[in-house]
């Protein structure tokens, strides 16, 4: 049986602040926005290198964790909730019109023509 501890958010959070914490990221400038925006930068070009490159499933998903735990820990450094912001956004965009841009589905609230939209 799967630990059902992975799957709980206050979990993650706890883990990531614990990370942060062993490191003093608080008092090294590790939770300086704009470093951590930099590190984020980072983090998707190896997204990036992963997919155009072809490596394996296992190796996109490790980059994609690092980003989500930088993401974690934005949240940690800047003392706002995640899990709450996740949630009102989802509630956002989940009434938005879908359009096709050059051949690709797009959810954007930049959308404001509604005969360009489907129902995707």
């Amino acid at each position: 049986m799967p630990d059902p501890e992975k799957y709980d958010w206050q979990a993650m959070m706890d883990i990531v602040q614990s990370f942060h914490d062993k490191h003093r990221f608080n008092e090294n400038g590790g939770e300086d926005m704009v470093y951590r925006v930099a590190l984020m930068t980072e983090e998707l070009g190896e997204i990036s290198e992963a997919v155009t490159k072809g490596r394996s499933k296992e190796e996109l998903a490790e980059e994609c964790a690092d980003l989500l735990i930088l993401l974690l820990g934005n949240a940690i450094a800047a003392d706002f909730d995640l899990n709450d912001a996740f949630w009102l956004k989802m509630d956002k965009i989940l009434q938005r019109p879908s359009r096709m841009v050059d051949g690709r589905i797009r959810v954007s609230g930049a959308f404001s023509d509604p005969e360009n939209t489907t129902d995707g």
